[in-house]
């Protein structure tokens, strides 16, 4: 589209410059000087900043509204960083064109919207669930000061409730009302479990899993918010809340946990060895954010701890560099029109599933320092455990560590944010469809699901595909794979 300008004067009787193409919005601010006050009655609307003004360039999608109230009024509202390192900030801008301009500003600001939300409608009905106790208890001053005021200016009617106990979401998500736009959940990675749980529990669930949830970084890891919007991006309450507003439903992977005769939910990850420890053990370190990670892992290292476990795989492919080959490939063909899910229902029995003819079945039974399943390549900032892993390619990505050196797994916290690990020959990788684990001898431990402690007793996980929906700014996950090589060798062009 060409360029449409728009001035406006401020209640303190500055100029603002909006300047807005087919990518950016410039806004361009500036003082008057006294010389250059005019009559009360004078067109302000012909009024020009000085030359040196530097302008603000804003990304089109980070335009969150842009209203005309007659007769001249213009509001705007968009997100913008202090610099490059500083997260996203809202600035809301509000002025006066001169009277005879009226159209011309209701033009410009209906243009404005037209471009920021490609036609959709901006303001939203949305069900708002926050965790005041996850990572360090910030999560209610993050929506009060970041994540409300944003979603307040897009227009959107929130419903707000604070969970007050242990499966208080799942209640929630049980009985959910399904007229909402979208789930957004202000915690970690925990109560994103909780919500999938009560899902399989509604009295719709099929309808219940089409609902999309959009996760706002709150807690530890976050790993779910850093797989959606990026290592830049992934715990930046702001930029979240932006995904609220301009994400997509995408459709993703979720899996059936089963243990004896109990059966769950599960979206993200299990891990049985030294990982489960380190997540446990260092619970009481919440109020070191996802450092608590690196620092349990340290630790962990100089014990260093085997599990002795039988793991039964149905694997799809486990040749390390066609599966990175394949990720690239679906990166450059994603796309959100994907069809729908395949029928679901709670009673569902996955244990006989045959899956694709080409996979199957393994066993391995080595000792290992940890066995890591899941989806997504992040499970926190410091570390990509699954960097091949897709959204909905109906595969779980499992990772079996090998013991190694103390030095050698020092030395593997070098690049563990890049997936540099993945390549390591002692890291064995497989893509599976469904998979068993079953402890060996006397050996203690804990089995942790999305970050929730289990029992270390035998249990089985079968691949849903594309049950569940998240909202996304992208048709894969955010974070990209770049790495050749355990040597850390990048693609050419990065």
């Amino acid at each position: 589209m060409s360029s449409l300008e728009l001035t406006l004067v401020n209640a303190d009787g500055n100029l603002i410059t909006l300047n807005l193409t087919a990518a950016w919005l410039n806004v361009r601010l500036q003082t008057r000087a006294a010389s250059t006050q005019l009559p009360s009655r004078a067109p302000r609307f012909s009024l020009r900043p000085k030359s040196g003004a530097p302008a603000i360039p804003v990304p089109i999608h980070n335009i969150v509204a842009a209203t005309f109230t007659p007769p001249n009024t213009v509001s705007v509202a968009y997100l913008t960083r202090k610099t490059p390192k500083h997260g996203l900030s809202l600035v809301q801008l509000s002025g006066s064109s001169s009277e005879k301009d009226g159209q011309l500003a209701k033009q410009w600001c209906e243009a404005a919207m037209m471009a920021a939300y490609q036609g959709r409608s901006p303001s939203k009905k949305l069900k708002v669930l926050i965790n005041p106790h996850g990572g360090r208890g910030q999560a209610h001053a993050i929506f009060t000061n970041k994540v409300e005021p944003i979603l307040r200016a897009a227009g959107c009617t929130l419903d707000v409730t604070s969970t007050t106990h242990k499966n208080h979401t799942s209640e929630i998500a049980q009985s959910l009302s399904l007229d909402y736009d979208a789930l957004v959940v202000i915690s970690g990675d925990g109560l994103i479990h909780e919500v999938f749980n009560g899902f399989s529990k509604h009295a719709q669930p099929d309808k219940a899993f089409c609902m999309p949830v959009a996760p706002i970084p709150a807690g530890s890891g976050n790993g779910l918010s850093l797989n959606l919007l990026g290592i830049k991006d992934g715990l930046d309450p702001s930029a979240a809340a932006l995904n609220v507003l301009k994400g997509c439903p995408l459709k993703v992977d979720l899996f059936s946990f089963t243990q004896g005769d109990q059966k769950r939910m599960s979206f993200m990850s299990q891990t049985v060895g030294l990982m489960a420890d380190i997540d446990i053990e260092t619970e009481h370190l919440r109020w070191m954010g996802d450092f608590r990670f690196v620092l349990g892992y340290i630790l962990s290292v100089v014990t260093r701890p085997t599990c002795k476990m039988e793991l039964s795989i149905k694997v799809a492919e486990q040749d390390k560099l066609t599966m990175a080959a394949a990720l690239r490939a679906r990166r450059a063909s994603a796309s959100f029109d994907a069809g729908p899910p395949p029928p679901w229902s709670p009673s569902e029995n996955t244990d006989g599933v045959d899956g694709s003819p080409e996979e199957t079945w393994i066993k391995y039974d080595k000792p290992c320092l940890w066995m890591f399943a899941g989806k997504g390549p992040y499970v926190s900032r410091s570390l990509m455990q699954f960097p091949v892993s897709c959204p909905d390619d109906g595969l779980i990505d499992i990772t079996v560590q090998e013991p190694i050196p103390r030095k050698e797994l020092l030395f593997a916290m070098d690049g563990a944010e890049r997936g540099r690990c993945y390549w390591f020959n002692s890291n064995r990788y497989f893509k599976a469809s469904a998979y068993s684990a079953k402890p060996l001898a006397d050996t203690r431990g804990v089995l942790v699901v999305d970050g929730e402690p289990f029992p270390w007793a035998e249990f089985r996980v079968d691949v849903l595909p594309r049950l569940g929906t998240l909202l996304s700014p992208h048709p894969y996950y955010a974070a990209e794979f770049l790495l050749l090589d355990e040597k850390g060798t990048m693609m050419k062009g990065e």
